[in-house]
């Protein structure tokens, strides 16, 4: 009997003992977890603000399948939320402070845990990289709450690899969807032709890209300062494409409303297009799959009993750019390749 008392004392000591160490352990929590991804930072925000795109890089739901996902009509910015339902409990998250493309503050309430804040930032690096840093804190933590984490290791290692795990993924997720692109023949239309500024050059096709970056600029400012008004947006036209011989002729031009007379000895000269037919792609996505889109243009002519036009224009126009498109899978090009009339063809 005695023994028997002894041990319940030395139970009661340890139960103590273990509530006093409990309620003098911090009433906050936070875990936080930074991953540098090779992405725009407002490519990244654009994901991580909208909820529509959780389940795809959620460690959560990649453990757990079978959690249930609810979406309301409102996912994305400020009063966006999403919940969902697994066998510990329901969870809602809400968006309830944003600046676009540097931070977003959520609220998190899980079962019946206190409410916990979500902090993301994105700060850009030079090298054009983001440091992704996910944040949740809370605090007014009840006892039961702090024995619980005491006694499954604590809320870092609880959360920690589950957010590792989830920029891991988010990463690979915004890199896929930086990648897509979409290649469409439009088919055959009829290209109003028009008044242009240019200037051009030859050069290896390796080079290509490199005089391009140099000369479009160029025009653009010579019509801004000249004030000159554009009547569309900037184009290639090319002349000669020689593989075998890796060298091409092409101009650089953008369209004007009217004829501009440049001054004797200028590099950038008036020309202008008579309206012609042609077979119309466009390429919704990095310029790096330009030439599949060429390529495609092409094939479409023979195939469809068109021949192409001798010396007419070939051209590329750029209906937006990399300076204003940070998503490589948003810029749009459309391609034209003149071809002769149907009625020349007999």
């Amino acid at each position: 009997m005695k023994v028997f008392k002894y041990l319940a004392f030395l139970l009661l000591i340890a139960i103590i003992g273990t509530s006093i160490y409990i309620s003098v352990q911090p009433n906050t929590f936070e875990v936080t977890r930074t991953r540098t991804i090779n992405a725009p930072a407002e490519v990244i925000y654009d994901n991580v603000i909208d909820f529509k795109n959780w389940a795809y890089w959620s460690a959560w739901v990649e453990k757990n399948p079978e959690m249930k996902i609810t979406l309301p009509n409102k996912t994305e910015g400020v009063g966006g939320s999403y919940s969902w339902e697994d066998k510990d409990g329901v969870g809602t998250m809400e968006t309830t402070e944003t600046i676009e493309n540097a931070l977003i503050v959520q609220k998190m309430q899980f079962a019946d845990y206190p409410a916990s804040e979500i902090n993301w930032t994105f700060k850009k690096n030079k090298n054009g990289t983001t440091d992704v840093t996910w944040t949740i804190a809370g605090k007014d933590l009840p006892f039961g709450f702090k024995a619980y984490t005491i006694f499954t290791g604590g809320m870092d290692k609880q959360i920690g690899p589950y957010y590792e795990r989830s920029l891991e993924k988010l990463e690979s997720a915004v890199l896929e969807e930086m990648k897509k692109y979409s290649i469409t023949v439009n088919g055959i239309t009829n290209h109003s032709g028009g008044y242009f500024l240019y200037t051009t050059t030859s050069c290896k096709i390796s080079e290509l890209e490199s005089k391009i970056q140099d000369m479009l600029p160029k025009v653009i400012n010579y019509a801004k300062k000249n004030k000159v008004t554009m009547a569309g947006m900037p184009f290639v036209n090319y002349h000669t494409w020689d593989e075998a011989n890796n060298a091409t002729i092409f101009s650089c031009g953008i369209p004007t409303v009217e004829q501009v007379i440049t001054a004797e000895g200028d590099d950038i000269i008036t020309g202008k297009f008579e309206s012609f037919k042609a077979v119309k792609t466009t390429l919704k996505g990095n310029y790096s799959h330009l030439k599949e889109a060429w390529e495609t243009t092409r094939k479409y002519v023979p195939k469809n009993g068109y021949e192409f036009a001798e010396n007419g224009p070939m051209l590329e126009t750029y209906l937006n750019n990399p300076e204003n498109t940070v998503n490589p899978a948003n810029l749009i090009t459309e391609i034209y390749i003149a071809i002769k009339e149907k009625d020349t063809l007999q």
